[in-house]
C-alpha cells in the first residue's frame, strides 16, 4: 500500500495544488508587464528628452545697427539669429520707390546660429530717395509647427536720405601753431546732427549760439595736436542723422614749434621718497628699479591721462571764460608743453614720456590761482599729477592745476580769473614744489602759452566771436598806412 506523501520508490514527495500554480504564473505575467511598461516609459522619455528641444518655439531675432528711421549712404548693419536650433533659412529685401532690391537670400544645410550682412545702402540697386521699407523673412531648424519651424516676418519703415548737409565756412584761420588751436566760424544746414573739426584720430566738436546776433553759426576751437604729423590737415566735417556726411578741407599754414628732448636721471632716492608709494601692489614694489618706474610713468601714467581725458571732453556748451587767460603771478616756467623726456637710471633708459603742460614754480605752498573764469570739473588725487584741480571754461576748453598741497575750491563751483583754487605742493611724481598747469581742448593737451598771449585771443578769438568773417578780420588786421611809413623809417 502506497502512503500519501511518499514516492512509491520510498521518496518523499510534494504535490502542488492547480490553484497555487496559476497565481504564480499570474504573477509573473504581471510583472513581466511592468517591467515592459518601464522599459516603454523610459524610452518615450528618453524619446522626448532626446526630441522636445528640436520643438522649441523661439523665433529668430533681428537687429538693425544703426537702428534708426533714417537712412544715408553709409552702411547698415543687419544681424539675424537664432538661440535654439540655429537659422535654416533667411531672406532680406529692401523696398524703394515701387522697386524692392534683393540684399540676401540664403539657405542653409547645416543651421547657423547668426548670420551678419554689411549693407553700404550706395551700392543697392536701385536705391532711391523717399520712403522704404526693409523686410527680413527668417526660419529656424525647429520641429515645430508640424515640422516647418519658427519663423519670423520682421519690417522697419524707413526714410532713405542720400543728400549730404550742407556746411559753410565762415572765418577761418589763416596760421596755426603745431600743437596749439585754431578758432572757426561755419553755417550748417538744418538736417545737421553732429559737426565740427577733425584732424587724425581726433574729433572737435563745434557748438551754435556762441556767435553774436547769428543763432545759425558756430563756433569750434580746434588743435593740430602734439602727436599728430606735421602734414596732416583738419577738414570740417558736417554730419545728418542718416550718417551722410560733408567735409570741407581746412587751409591753413602750419607755424612750426620746436619742442625740446630731455633726459632726467631717476636717482634711488627718488624712486623709493616719490615713485614706489604711488605702485598701487605691493609685490610689484619690490621688483627692478625699472620695472617700478615703467608701472608708474607708463601704466599709471597711462590710466592718469585717461582720466584727465574722460573730464575735458565733458564741456559745458556755454562760453565760461573772457580775454586772455594768465600765468601764475610771479611764477618762472621751468619746463616746457610737450618736452618728450627720457628717463636714466644708472646711465640706461628706462622710460619715456611726453611733459604735457609748464611747470611754474615760486615758493612752497604759494596760492594757486585760477588763469580764466569758469567751473570746477574735478578735485582730487591723480596719480603722477598728485592733488588736481581740473576747470572748465566752457566749448570744450579746460585747465589742470596739479602737484597741489591743499584744495580751496569744491566740484561743480563757479570760479573768477585770479580765484585761489589751492595751494601748490610736491604731490604725485613732482621732485619739489611747484605748479604743474595744463590746457586741454577737448581731451587733447595743447599749448598753453597761447592763451596767456591777449594779442593772440584779440586776432584769432575776439573777432570771431563778434560774427565778422574771413575776409573783414583780415582787413582789419592789415597795418595802416602810416604805420608802414612808420616802420621804414
Amino acid at each position: 500500500m502506497v502512503q500519501r506523501g511518499e514516492a512509491p520508490t520510498g521518496t518523499p514527495f510534494t504535490l502542488e495544488s492547480p490553484a497555487m500554480s496559476t497565481f504564480e504564473s499570474h504573477r509573473a505575467g504581471r510583472a513581466a508587464i511592468v517591467v515592459v511598461l518601464v522599459l516603454l516609459v523610459a524610452g518615450l522619455a528618453a524619446g522626448g528628452y532626446y526630441l522636445w528641444p528640436r520643438f522649441e518655439s523661439d523665433a529668430p531675432q533681428v537687429r538693425l545697427t544703426p537702428d534708426s528711421d533714417v537712412m544715408g549712404l553709409g552702411t547698415l548693419e543687419i544681424a539675424v539669429s537664432d538661440a535654439g536650433r540655429g537659422l535654416k533659412s533667411l531672406a532680406i529685401t529692401l523696398s524703394t520707390g515701387g522697386t524692392e532690391a534683393s540684399i540676401a537670400a540664403e539657405q542653409y544645410a547645416t543651421p547657423v546660429g547668426e548670420k551678419k550682412f554689411s549693407v553700404p545702402l550706395a551700392k543697392v540697386k536701385g536705391i532711391k530717395e523717399g520712403p522704404a521699407t526693409l523686410r527680413v523673412v527668417a526660419r529656424d531648424a525647429s520641429l515645430s509647427n508640424f515640422f516647418k519651424g519658427n519663423e519670423t516676418a520682421w519690417q522697419k519703415s524707413l526714410t532713405i536720405d542720400l543728400t549730404p548737409p550742407v556746411v559753410e565756412l565762415i572765418a577761418d584761420d589763416r596760421y596755426v601753431n603745431f600743437g596749439g588751436v585754431g578758432a572757426l566760424v561755419y553755417r550748417t544746414s538744418a538736417d545737421t546732427t553732429r559737426s565740427g573739426v577733425r584732424i587724425g584720430k581726433h574729433f572737435f566738436p563745434g557748438f551754435p549760439g556762441q556767435i553774436k546776433d547769428k543763432a545759425d553759426h558756430h563756433f569750434v576751437l580746434f588743435a593740430h595736436p602734439y602727436d599728430t604729423p606735421r602734414d596732416a590737415r583738419a577738414v570740417l566735417v558736417a554730419t545728418d542723422k542718416a550718417g551722410n556726411t560733408r567735409e570741407l578741407p581746412l587751409v591753413y599754414e602750419l607755424k612750426n614749434v620746436n619742442y625740446r628732448k630731455s633726459s632726467i636721471a631717476i636717482t634711488d632716492n627718488f624712486l623709493q621718497a616719490k615713485v614706489v608709494p604711488l605702485v598701487a601692489d605691493a609685490a610689484a614694489r619690490q621688483g627692478s628699479p625699472k620695472d617700478v618706474f615703467v608701472a608708474v610713468n607708463e601704466r599709471l601714467r597711462k590710466d592718469n591721462e585717461e582720466k584727465i581725458t574722460a573730464v575735458t571732453t565733458k564741456a559745458s556748451s556755454s562760453m565760461l571764460w573772457k580775454g586772455a587767460f594768465v600765468q601764475l603771478s610771479n611764477s618762472k616756467v621751468e619746463a616746457n608743453f610737450a618736452d618728450h623726456r627720457t628717463y636714466t637710471h644708472n646711465g640706461e633708459a628706462i622710460s619715456t614720456s611726453y611733459h604735457l603742460g609748464y611747470d611754474l614754480s615760486v615758493t612752497k605752498r604759494y596760492p594757486v590761482e585760477a588763469a580764466n573764469s569758469g567751473s570746477v570739473a574735478f578735485v582730487g588725487d591723480l596719480g603722477i599729477y598728485g592733488n588736481t584741480v581740473i576747470l572748465d571754461h566752457g566749448l570744450g576748453l579746460f585747465t589742470l592745476y596739479s602737484h597741489l598741497s591743499s584744495f580751496e575750491v569744491k566740484v561743480g563751483e563757479t570760479v573768477q580769473q585770479r580765484q585761489v583754487v589751492g595751494k601748490t605742493g610736491e604731490t604725485g611724481l613732482a621732485a619739489g614744489d611747484h605748479l604743474h598747469y595744463g590746457v586741454y581742448l577737448n581731451g587733447i593737451a595743447v599749448l598753453p602759452v597761447e592763451w596767456w598771449d591777449p594779442k593772440w585771443i584779440t586776432d584769432n578769438i575776439a573777432p570771431k566771436l563778434e560774427g565778422r568773417g574771413s575776409e573783414e578780420i583780415a582787413v582789419s588786421q592789415q597795418p595802416s598806412r602810416a604805420a608802414v611809413r612808420k616802420r621804414r623809417k
